[in-house]
C-alpha cells in the first residue's frame, strides 16, 4: 500500500516512522517533507497549502490511502479534495477542521452544547475589544481566531499587554487575516494536559496523555512557542480526570460536531485545563499535536495504519487503540532566538546510533549535508520504563547532536516529576 502524507514537519515524520512499523505500507510520499524525512520517504517538492498540486500528483502516481497532517491544509479542504478523485483520506473535511480553524466558531460550538470552558466574548471590531478590556479582569486570555502556527494567544498580565495584542492583531495584522477576529477569554489556572484522540464521528478513542512545554526557556519563562519539548503520559490526567473528560468532553464534542452537520474523522486534539472546578477546553486542534505527537505515536501498541484505516471506515468501535507500558520524553532542539529572528543552514550532525530516535522538523538536505533551515530543527524521543529514564536518554542522545546555534529547555519534564512526587 502506497500512501501520501501532507506536511514536512517533526510530527509528520513520528506519523511516517509509525506508519511504516506495517508490513504492507510501501512507498511514503511526503508532500513536501524535509531534509531528514527523506531517509524515511520519498520527498516532492510539493507545499502543503498547494492543494491543486496535492491533487495532481496524487492523481498521476499509484496512491492508496493519504494522511493530512498540518492545519492550514485540513482548513483549505485537502481531505475534501483527495476524496474527490477517489483517494480515501485520514483527517477531517473542511467543514469539520473548522473547529481548529475558526477560535469563534469552537468557543461558540462549545458554549451551544454545554462543554466546559472558559468565559469569553468574540469581537471583530477592533475599538469594541479595547472598550471591553477597559473594565474586564487580569490576567486575561487574547486569542487570533484563525490559524497561527500556535502563536495566536497572548496570556496578558496587564490591560496594557491585552490592549497592545488586541492593537498587534487587529489593527497591525500581526496574524494577517487569523487576527481580524479575536476571542478574549477568562483566565484559567491548573495544569495543562494534550489528549489526541482517534475518532470516526461516531467512536472517540483517546490516545495516551501528555504534557507540552510551550515557553522558550528553562522554568516556563519566555514567548510562547509550538512547543519546546514533551512527555507522556501527563501526571495530573488521573483515571478519573480521564473518565470525566470522556462524558463531559470528548463525547459531546463528537456528538456536537454530528449534530452541526460537521462529523469530525481523524485526530481531533483536546488541549485541557484541569481547573480546581474540572476539566475545561483550552483549545481544539483538527489533528496530531507538535510535539505531541512525537511521545505519543512511540507508546501507541496499535498498528497506526489499521486505526487510521478505521476512522476512515467508520469502524473504530472494532479497532483497538492500545497504550504501551513505560514513559516517553521529547526534548526539542531549536535555532537559537526561535520563536523570533533566527539564523539558518547551519550542518547538523547526528550519530547514526541515534537517528532512530530523531524526528526532523525544520532541516533541508542540500549537497549530501543536512541543514537547519527552521525554529524548531528536530526532537529527540525516548520512551524508557520510567520519566526518569525516558528524560535522561532523551538528553544523552540530543548531547551528541551538534549544530550552531543549537538551544534547548534544561527542565523539560521537571513539572512532570514533581507532580507525580506529590501526588
Amino acid at each position: 500500500m502506497n500512501i501520501l502524507l501532507v506536511g514536512g514537519g517533526g510530527r509528520e515524520h513520528a506519523i511516517i516512522r509509525k506508519l511504516k512499523e506495517n508490513p504492507a505500507v510501501g512507498t511514503v510520499y511526503a508532500l513536501p517533507g524535509n531534509g531528514g524525512i527523506a531517509r524515511d520517504a520519498e520527498c516532492v517538492n510539493i507545499a502543503a497549502t498547494d492543494i491543486d498540486g496535492i491533487v495532481d500528483f496524487a492523481r498521476n502516481h499509484p496512491v492508496d490511502y493519504a494522511v493530512v497532517a498540518p492545519d492550514d491544509p485540513l482548513v483549505m479542504g485537502c481531505v475534501d479534495a483527495l476524496e474527490a478523485i477517489g483517494i480515501p483520506c485520514f483527517g477531517p473535511r473542511a467543514n469539520a477542521a473548522i473547529i481548529e480553524g475558526s477560535k469563534a466558531f469552537s468557543k461558540n460550538l462549545m458554549k451551544k452544547y454545554g462543554i466546559p470552558t472558559a468565559a469569553y466574548e468574540t469581537f471583530s471590531n477592533p475599538n469594541e475589544a479595547l472598550r471591553y478590556l477597559e473594565s474586564a479582569p487580569v490576567p486575561i486570555v487574547v486569542k487570533a481566531d484563525g490559524l497561527a502556527l500556535g502563536k495566536g494567544v497572548i496570556i496578558a498580565e496587564t490591560r496594557e499587554e491585552a490592549k497592545q495584542a488586541v492593537v498587534d492583531m487587529m489593527c497591525n495584522g500581526k496574524f494577517g487575516k487569523s487576527g481580524t477576529t479575536v476571542v478574549i477569554e477568562e483566565f484559567l489556572t491548573g495544569p495543562e494536559v494534550s489528549v489526541l484522540a482517534f475518532t470516526d464521528g461516531e467512536t472517540v478513542k483517546p490516545m495516551i496523555s501528555s504534557m507540552d512545554h510551550k515557553r522558550a526557556g528553562d522554568n516556563d519563562t519566555g514567548l510562547n512557542t509550538g512547543g519546546m519539548g514533551t512527555v507522556a503520559p501527563n501526571p495530573y490526567y488521573t483515571e478519573d480526570v480521564a473518565d470525566r473528560c470522556m462524558r463531559e468532553i470528548f463525547i459531546p464534542t463528537i456528538r456536537a460536531m454530528k449534530a452541526e452537520g460537521r462529523p469530525f474523522k481523524g485526530c481531533l486534539y483536546f488541549g485541557l485545563m484541569i481547573t480546581p472546578s474540572g476539566p475545561k477546553v483550552i483549545e481544539y486542534n483538527c489533528r496530531f499535536g507538535d510535539p505531541e505527537t512525537q511521545v505519543v505515536l512511540p507508546l501507541l501498541d496499535s498498528d497506526l495504519l489499521t486505526v487510521m484505516r478505521a476512522t476512515t471506515d467508520g469502524t473504530l468501535k472494532d479497532t483497538p487503540v492500545v497504550s504501551k507500558d513505560g514513559a516517553a520524553a521529547c526534548v526539542i532542539m531549536a535555532s537559537k532566538g526561535y520563536p523570533l529572528h533566527y539564523e539558518k543552514g547551519f550542518e547538523i550532525t547526528i550519530p547514526e546510533d541515534v537517528w532512530p530516535y530523531v524526528y526532523v522538523a525544520g532541516a533541508k538536505e542540500q549537497d549530501g549535508k543536512l541543514l537547519t533551515s527552521g525554529g524548531r530543527v528536530l526532537g529527540v524521543t525516548a520512551v524508557r520504563n520510567t520519566l526518569e529514564e525516558a528524560l535522561e536518554a532523551a538528553y544523552a542522545m540530543a548531547s551528541r547532536i551538534h549544530f550552531d546555534n543549537a538551544y534547548c529547555r534544561s527542565d523539560i519534564g521537571a513539572r512532570a516529576l514533581r507532580a507525580r512526587e506529590n501526588r
